[in-house]
């Protein structure tokens, strides 16, 4: 079964929502797969995700409390099937920092959603509580459509 990486500034909003996400995809498919999120900056590191980003999980049945975040590694690279950026700049920074024989496994997010390649997940973390609702519908169309491309396979 392939792995999954999310991966966003802090990993404190929207890396996290997404590994909420898939981890609720994976499940609906009785899956127990490697899913995990991380950030390219080291303001937030063990922390919890935003209160936020908290309270939509909640709102939608998943608990991410327990979630820390952390930075990307380069065992993460080799580890991962699928590495997801969550914008362009994640985008670029991780093709910089990846060994040549694993960029092909990172991708924008939303570029696994029909007619929206190439589109960014909104950051909501100078957002509001609504901000967070645009970034949860995003992440979970996304993870939906990448559970169906790279899951149900027979």
């Amino acid at each position: 079964m392939p792995s999954f990486l999310f991966v966003c500034t802090g990993n404190i909003c929207r890396s996290p929502l997404a590994e909420a996400a898939m981890r609720a995809e994976a499940k609906r498919r009785k899956l127990d797969i490697e899913i995990d999120s991380a950030g390219t900056g080291a303001w937030h590191l063990a922390h919890p995700p935003d209160r936020r980003a908290r309270k939509i999980a909640k709102k939608h049945g998943l608990n991410i409390d327990s979630y820390r975040a952390r930075l990307v590694t380069e065992e993460d690279f080799t580890r991962f099937d699928y590495i997801l950026a969550l914008d362009e700049s994640h985008f670029y920074y991780l093709r910089e920092l990846a060994p040549a024989h694993t960029r092909d496994k990172i991708t924008l997010l939303l570029d696994h959603v029909p007619g929206r390649e190439g589109e960014e997940v909104l950051d909501p973390y100078y957002g509001t509580e609504a901000d967070f609702d645009v970034t949860w519908t995003d992440v979970q169309e996304a993870c939906a459509h990448l559970a169906t491309k790279t899951l149900d396979r027979p």
